[in-house]
C-alpha cells in the first residue's frame, strides 16, 4: 500500500509511525516547509491519553526525555485563592504523568521516529490529494487545512474564538517543580510551569472581541491585563521572552472526514485544543492505523475510523467549549467559581474526566 502524508507536524508524523508499523505501507510525508521542525510555536503538554499512544508507538521514552513530567494542577482565583490541586492530565490513580515539552521539540522525535520506522520526509513543496499518486491520502495539514474544503466545499469556516494567547519564558521567579499553575484572572487566564532549566514558561489567554494587532500586544500592555493578579504580574515583569501574540480559533463540527481515499486527522478534522490537541491527533493516528490494517480495503477503513472517532472527538470538543468559556467569566460569575470550584475540583473533576484518560 502507497500512503501519502499531508503535513509534517504531530499529527503526520504520529500517523507515518503507526501507519509504517501496522501495516508496513510505503509512506512519504509531504511537508511544504523547508524544515518544519525546530522550536515552531510555543509549549505544549501532553496528557496520559496521547502518551499511551505514544507508547504504542514505540517512542514515549524519546518523548519523555525531550520534555519534563508534571504531575499535579492548581487552580487559583484572581485573588489568589486555591480552588484546588487535581493530577495533571490523568487519573490520581496513574503513575504515568503528564509531559510538557515545546513543540518544535515534539515534532523533532517524531519525524526522527518516522524515518527509524521506514517513512521518507519530502520538505518544501506544497502537495494536494489529486497531486498525489497513493492508495491513501492522509491529510494532517492543520486548523487552515485546504483538503478539508476540497473535500466539502461546504465544510464550515474556521472562525476566530474571541481569544488571543500570549506566551513567554521568565527567569528568577521560583514555583514548585512539577507543577502546573491555573490563575482565572479578571482580565484573562493564565498558566504557568517551571521548566527544568530554572525558568517559568507561561501562556497568557485573553478575552478580546476581535484579534489582536500584534504590535499592541507588548510586555507592558500584559502588565495591566494582569495587575492584579500577584503571579501573573511577577512572571510578566520578570520574562526575558515573550512570543507574539496567536489568535485562537474554533471551528463548528465538520461533516466530512474522508472520500474513501483521503482523510481528516487532527486539527483538520477538530481542532479541539484544552490541553489535548496534541494528544487527540495521536489519538487519531493510532486509530488509523489500526482500521487500515484491520479492515481489508481503504474506504471501508476510513469509514470505520470515522464511526470510532467521531463519538469521542465530539466529547472532547464539548469539554474544550466548556473550557474556553470558563476563562472569560464577568465579575458575578468569577464569584460564584471562587465559591463552587473547590467543591467541584474534590468531589466532580476525578469522576468528570476518567473518560477521557481511560
Amino acid at each position: 500500500m502507497r500512503v501519502s502524508v499531508i503535513g509534517g507536524g504531530v499529527a503526520g508524523a504520529a500517523s507515518a509511525i503507526a501507519l509504517r508499523r501496522a501495516t508496513g505501507a510505503e509512506v512519504t510525508v509531504h511537508e511544504a516547509y523547508e524544515d518544519p521542525a525546530g522550536q515552531v510555536g510555543s509549549f505544549l503538554s501532553l496528557a496520559v491519553n496521547g502518551l499511551r499512544g505514544l507508547d504504542s508507538l514505540g517512542c514515549l521514552a524519546e518523548v519523555q526525555a525531550a520534555g519534563f513530567p508534571v504531575a499535579l494542577q492548581r487552580m487559583w482565583s484572581s485573588s489568589g485563592k486555591l480552588l484546588g490541586e487535581v493530577p495533571r492530565g490523568r487519573l490520581a490513580s496513574d503513575s504515568l504523568h503528564s509531559t510538557t515539552l515545546l513543540r518544535g521539540r515534539l515534532v523533532e522525535v517524531l519525524r526522527a521516529e518516522a524515518v527509524r520506522a521506514g517513512a521518507r520526509i519530502e520538505t518544501g513543496r506544497r502537495v494536494f490529494p489529486a497531486d498525489l499518486d497513493a492508495d491513501l491520502v492522509v491529510a494532517a495539514d492543520g486548523i487552515w487545512s485546504a483538503t478539508r474544503s476540497a473535500l466539502d466545499p461546504a465544510a464550515p469556516p474556521v472562525r476566530y474564538a474571541g481569544l488571543y494567547s500570549v506566551s513567554g519564558v521568565s527567569e528568577g521567579v521560583h514555583l514548585t517543580p512539577g507543577t502546573y499553575h491555573f490563575v482565572f484572572g479578571r482580565r484573562g487566564a493564565f498558566l504557568c510551569v517551571p521548566a527544568t532549566d530554572g525558568t517559568v514558561w507561561w501562556s497568557a489567554q485573553v478575552p478580546a472581541p476581535e484579534p489582536p494587532d500584534p504590535a499592541e500586544v507588548t510586555q507592558g500592555l500584559l502588565a495591566e491585563l494582569y495587575g492584579k493578579e500577584e503571579l501573573p504580574l511577577s512572571l510578566i515583569r520578570a520574562a526575558t521572552r515573550v512570543d507574539r501574540p496567536m489568535p485562537m480559533h474554533r471551528l463548528a463540527d465538520v461533516p466530512v472526514w474522508h472520500d474513501g481515499r483521503t482523510v481528516l486527522i487532527g486539527d483538520a478534522a477538530h481542532p479541539v485544543g484544552a490541553g489535548q490537541g496534541a494528544s487527540m491527533a495521536i489519538e487519531d493516528a493510532v486509530a488509523l492505523a489500526r482500521c487500515v490494517a484491520q479492515v481489508p480495503d481503504v474506504a471501508g477503513a476510513l469509514a470505520e475510523y470515522t464511526r470510532v472517532r467521531r463519538p469521542r472527538v465530539a466529547r472532547m470538543t464539548r469539554a474544550a467549549a466548556t473550557n474556553r468559556d470558563s476563562k472569560t467569566p464577568g465579575t458575578v460569575q468569577r464569584r460564584v467559581n471562587d465559591l463552587l470550584m473547590p467543591l467541584a475540583f474534590r468531589h466532580v473533576y476525578a469522576r468528570s474526566t476518567s473518560w477521557l484518560y481511560r
